[in-house]
């Protein structure tokens, strides 16, 4: 069975792959909306520091919601219904999908990296919670737009069916999901007071040390005593890691600063708001903080650090961070304060 591609369906590059994959489904259902909105109103800025989950045997460190955050917050819209279902055979997994696309039905996945063959061999990596959208098979391949990408690419049945049900931690289990209902507009004003009340009470309301502003303040003080506790080669480790998982994992620490940033803007000028303009300034210095921290570790790393680039300075770098970070969201639990 062919399912010819969807003449309609708009691939469009974007930062990171949920919130790509988010907007691409909703501007097919005809609600024209920008990745950093959909980033925004789905409440995707997080950190945390979780030295009990491991990565390669290294502590957790994030700096985005929870994989598939931003999809169910999108979910929860009124109006908007997603289908969504996850799978324990294979073929009656292919199978749905194939009918959604014989119906015209462009259809996100939830895939593992790893598996998937259009990646660079040196980009692929065991991550299981990568989304992309598939909108037409032609043969044995199936068209996809993946985010990530400049163009729309292909994949061999085989190779999606690996990647639909890669093992190991966040496992996809095949699942896909769809757009069923939209509404033909958006209330973007009660969506960006909630996303914002959301982000605020992730960054500055946990009880738990290891989440929001308190995360990176606690991730500064371990880090500032790698050397004495684990040793100079282990440390590095430690702090190579931080690096790859800002910088490397989707779009890092300081992208999805900027990205949030970007999303700050755009409700301003939805909602003509200057304070929120100046918050978007805020939080954009708050990613070139990131962005500066994350050069200095890349050379403390490579043996090549400068005169004053040490561990102390670099917690203290994190640490500026933090109150660059706790400085614009208490601007915005404010903002959300006094909007009635």
């Amino acid at each position: 069975m062919d399912a010819s591609p969807l003449t309609d369906f708009s691939h469009r590059q974007s930062a990171h792959c949920e919130s790509g994959v988010a907007a691409n489904l909703l501007n097919h259902k005809g609600i024209p909306i920008s990745e950093a909105m959909a980033f925004g109103i789905g409440a995707g800025l997080f950190f945390g520091y979780l030295p009990f989950i491991r990565i390669n045997g290294l502590p957790l460190v994030t700096y985005r919601a929870a994989a598939g955050h931003i999809l169910k917050q999108i979910a929860k819209i009124p109006g908007i219904n997603m289908y969504q279902k996850k799978f324990r055979d294979q073929n009656q997994a292919m199978a749905e999908l194939d009918a959604a696309l014989e119906a015209s039905i462009p259809v996100g996945l939830q895939t593992g990296v790893f598996w998937l063959p259009y990646f660079p061999r040196a980009l692929r990596f065991h991550f299981n919670a990568h989304n992309l959208v598939v909108y037409g098979k032609q043969g044995d391949d199936y068209l996809i737009s993946d985010p990530v990408f400049p163009e729309p690419v292909l994949c061999p049945a085989a190779d999606l069916v690996r990647a639909r049900f890669a093992s190991g931690a966040l496992a996809p289990r095949g699942k896909m999901y769809y757009l069923t209902k939209a509404p033909e507009v958006l209330d973007r004003r009660v969506l960006i007071i909630l996303g914002i009340k959301s982000v605020c009470r992730m960054m500055l309301g946990s009880p738990f040390p290891l989440i929001g502003v308190r995360g990176i303040r606690f991730l500064a003080g371990r880090l500032a005593q790698w050397p004495s506790r684990l040793g100079r080669e282990r440390a590095g480790l430690h702090l190579g890691h931080v690096v790859r998982m800002q910088e490397e994992i989707g779009t890092g620490g300081g992208g999805f600063r900027f990205m949030y940033a970007a999303f700050l803007q755009e409700s301003a000028e939805e909602l003509q708001d200057q304070y929120l303009r100046d918050c978007a300034s805020s939080l954009t210095a708050a990613g070139d903080s990131w962005r500066e921290f994350a050069a200095r570790a890349a050379r403390v790393c490579k043996d090549r650090a400068r005169p004053g680039e040490t561990y102390a300075a670099m917690a203290e770098q994190i640490r500026e961070c933090a109150a660059l970070e706790e400085n614009v969201f208490r601007k915005l639990e404010h903002w959300v304060k006094r909007c009635p």
